[in-house]
């Protein structure tokens, strides 16, 4: 769990969470297994402890309304809350503080990046808020954007419509000067209020689970509104505009736990430590160096001129001199290292390879 903090970002995302929010992680029923609750809670405890540390300037929740508020009057597929405290729901009755300034501020933000943000200021906050904020450790007093994505209303946005946001919120916050907190709101699979409520989609759960632990985030973009629905994942859609905000990482925590109606899963992520999915990938085919360009003309002339392969063979340092060649890459063309050309000097395989190809069928051809 424990992380350290390499890259001080200025703005946008500085750490991500994707959590439950079932409403017995609170109401803590004799249906449940309540070592699963603790367990789950634990988790959660523990990430926010690592997100407290960051000392963000916000804390964003992005969750859905369960059919309480968005249902016949007005159902955007994106909302914010811009009032600057709002009444809980259920066992979270009472005041809560909200971000209500940043909430504004994301409107006219988020219109120039092609989101037309709804807002509210009367919308009561969920327990789908309070519960994962309450069990990481942030308080009521400490204020919350609350952000709702339409989950549960047909026709919901796309799940590369909620990752498209995702990319607009972070490119919003970091123009807004914001280091913030994203939480995700809303669990793997559950069928609340169906029949199949008792039958959460493991299968499927920990496939995606999976992935997203090796810190492929974009795999989302590849389920269906319909796969979401079957599989009961229709919350997942906070998850992919969180995945849009952060990209691929992999997580520093992750936990998953099923029970009887639901799958408890709990990812976050430290977009402050180093990003080796990103950073320290070498490509297999990586782009030509800028700063080799005589060497990649030279190995391309062999590639696709026979004639010029046929000059190479005849005397390679004299065809050598025809190129402004460092002498390290002067060396190992007349010697014709292809590996080492492709692999020490990062010369695109298909060069060297064609090269070589096309050098060796010129001296089978004069042989």
């Amino acid at each position: 769990m424990n992380t350290v903090s390499i890259h001080h970002k200025r703005a946008g995302v500085v750490a991500a969470a994707a959590v439950p929010h079932a409403p017995q992680l609170l109401s803590r029923p004799d249906t449940e297994d309540l070592a699963q609750v603790d367990r789950v809670h634990l988790q959660l405890r523990a990430i926010g402890q690592v997100f407290l540390a960051k000392k963000a300037d916000c804390v964003i929740v992005i969750s859905n309304d369960h059919g309480d508020h968005f249902v016949t009057h007005s159902v955007p597929p994106f909302c914010v809350h811009a009032a600057r405290r709002a009444d809980g729901m259920h066992k979270h009755r009472g005041d809560w503080a909200l971000d209500g300034d940043l909430g504004y501020a994301l409107v006219p933000e988020m219109g120039a990046l092609g989101f037309d943000l709804a807002f509210t200021l009367d919308a009561k906050l969920q327990t789908a808020f309070t519960i994962p904020y309450e069990q990481m450790g942030f308080t009521r007093d400490m204020p919350m954007l609350a952000l709702f994505v339409n989950a549960y209303m047909p026709p919901q946005p796309a799940p590369t419509r909620c990752f498209a946001f995702g990319q607009a919120l972070e490119r919003a916050l970091c123009k807004l000067g914001k280091r913030a907190i994203l939480i995700a709101s809303g669990g793997l699979s559950h069928y609340p209020g169906t029949r199949h409520y008792p039958n959460p989609d493991v299968e499927t759960d920990r496939g995606l689970y999976d992935r997203l632990c090796e810190g492929d985030l974009q795999q989302l973009l590849g389920l269906s509104e319909q796969s979401l629905d079957r599989s009961g994942n229709i919350e997942l859609r906070s998850t992919l505009m969180l995945a849009g905000a952060m990209g691929d990482r992999k997580p520093f925590a992750a936990h998953f736990e099923p029970s009887w109606h639901h799958t408890y899963a709990t990812l976050a992520w430290d977009l402050e430590t180093p990003n080796p999915i990103t950073e320290d990938h070498a490509l297999i085919y990586p782009a030509l160096p800028n700063g080799r360009v005589p060497l990649v003309q030279a190995l391309l002339h062999l590639r696709t001129l026979p004639e010029e392969a046929r000059r190479f063979i005849a005397d390679p340092l004299a065809w050598a001199e025809n190129y402004a060649l460092a002498e390290d890459e002067r060396q190992a063309l007349v010697a014709f290292d292809t590996e080492r050309l492709r692999d020490e000097f990062h010369i695109h395989a298909l060069l060297t390879a064609g090269a070589a190809t096309q050098v060796n069928l010129q001296r089978k051809k004069s042989a």
